[in-house]
């Protein structure tokens, strides 16, 4: 994006690539189809230890601008929900677009080049790389972070800016399933692919989406969202039927000889969920067996189910890296290193990291092009 950005401007540009294949995380985005970005992105979908940072480059480059150039390339798209637009053919005709718009903007790549260090000269940068020196006046580092290392993510991006001075701040697996302790995990791995709609909270984090037990913990759209917000010793809370006065609902079945496991049914809760869950926080009997006690500690449990989860999955099944570049460092309005004329950090390697569903790629879309309009 930053690429062509600048060679449609009239500069000279060459794109440098470590890996093999031409834009592996956005082919294997959205199962293959691309999330390309979302109608909703706005400042306050993104985490930061600066919230207002992405607000400049979101402002200066939209959704609806992408999209004008997923239309203008005769791209087929679809809205599959909240906000979330993806390709109707796979994420290939991305890649292809952005392909395309590098060719015409007169941009050199070069794949599988390695870039052993990287020096400051009065006139810019000099860049000795696997396929000979480089000279240019600016650098622009868009290599990502560390999520999904099987496809060649590295700390490249973070040690380089420490190199120039730039902080980076705390780095941690965002947009990741949650692994439980063994007394939780031996109780739900059973379940492991059973999904419900469900409410979580974590820290400053609530969402609402299905969640998706594991072998290892719990994962579904709705984790990954609130993994971004979760700490180490942090409990995850979750609103088993958010739609439902659950203490009403039960005392209105309160002389039933129904099992509280058949009842969940209507609420489309799979049998054998309801009766580990059941199980495991101590009410897999009759409704009539409830006092009125038990009747409202029940409710509780439906409506705050908490347990704590031992940690994460890690960068392997991480689809972003939490933190980065810090974004003291950096113009909001052009992406440049304040201390360092000519270098620029974009997308992931940044400290700006959007929620699931199409925000990261705006961002990468966004802070790629006010860096190539000022590079």
């Amino acid at each position: 994006m930053c690429a062509a950005t600048a060679g449609q401007r009239g500069r000279s540009v060459l794109l440098l690539d470590h890996a093999a294949k031409l834009a592996e995380k956005i082919r294997i985005s959205g199962g293959g189809r691309c999330n390309f970005t979302n109608i909703n992105a706005r400042f306050d979908c993104y985490l930061s230890a600066n919230p207002n940072f992405c607000r400049s480059a979101l402002a200066q480059y939209t959704p609806q601008d992408f999209i004008a150039m997923v239309e203008r390339h005769g791209i087929a798209y679809h809205e599959k929900k909240l906000g979330q637009l993806f390709c109707d053919d796979g994420s290939e005709r991305i890649i292809a677009m952005l392909d395309e718009e590098c060719r015409l903007a007169g941009v050199e790549r070069r794949m599988e080049t390695a870039i052993q260090q990287v020096s400051r000269a009065d006139a810019g940068f000099t860049l000795q790389t696997s396929m000979g020196e480089v000279k240019s006046e600016s650098l622009v580092v868009a290599s990502g972070g560390l999520s999904i290392p099987q496809i060649g993510a590295t700390p490249f991006g973070y040690q380089l800016a420490e190199q120039f001075g730039l902080p980076v701040t705390n780095l941690t697996p965002a947009l990741v399933p949650l692994t439980f302790h063994v007394e939780d995990a031996d109780a739900f791995s059973p379940l492991a692919g059973v999904s419900l709609e469900v409410e979580a909270r974590a820290g400053k984090g609530k969402f609402r989406e299905n969640v998706l037990f594991t072998h290892k913990g719990v994962s579904g759209p709705v984790i990954l969202q609130v993994s971004s917000y979760w700490q180490p010793g942090m409990e995850l809370t979750l609103n088993l039927l958010p739609d439902v006065d659950a203490e009403s609902w039960l005392e209105k079945k309160g002389a039933s000889e129904q099992l509280i496991s058949n009842a969940l049914a209507e609420f489309h809760w799979p049998k054998r969920f309801a009766d580990a869950w059941l199980d495991r926080v101590g009410f897999n009997k009759r409704l009539k067996d409830l006092n009125p006690k038990q009747r409202a500690q029940l409710a509780e449990q439906l409506h705050h189910w908490r347990v704590k989860p031992n940690g994460t999955q890690g960068y392997k099944k991480a689809e972003v890296t939490l933190g980065g570049v810090s974004t003291k460092a950096l113009s909001s309005k052009t992406m440049m290193a304040s201390d360092v004329p000519g270098l620029f950090f974009i997308g992931e390697v940044v400290d700006v990291t959007g929620w699931l569903g199409g925000y990261n790629f705006q961002w990468a879309w966004s802070s790629g092009y006010v860096a190539g309009l000022n590079c």
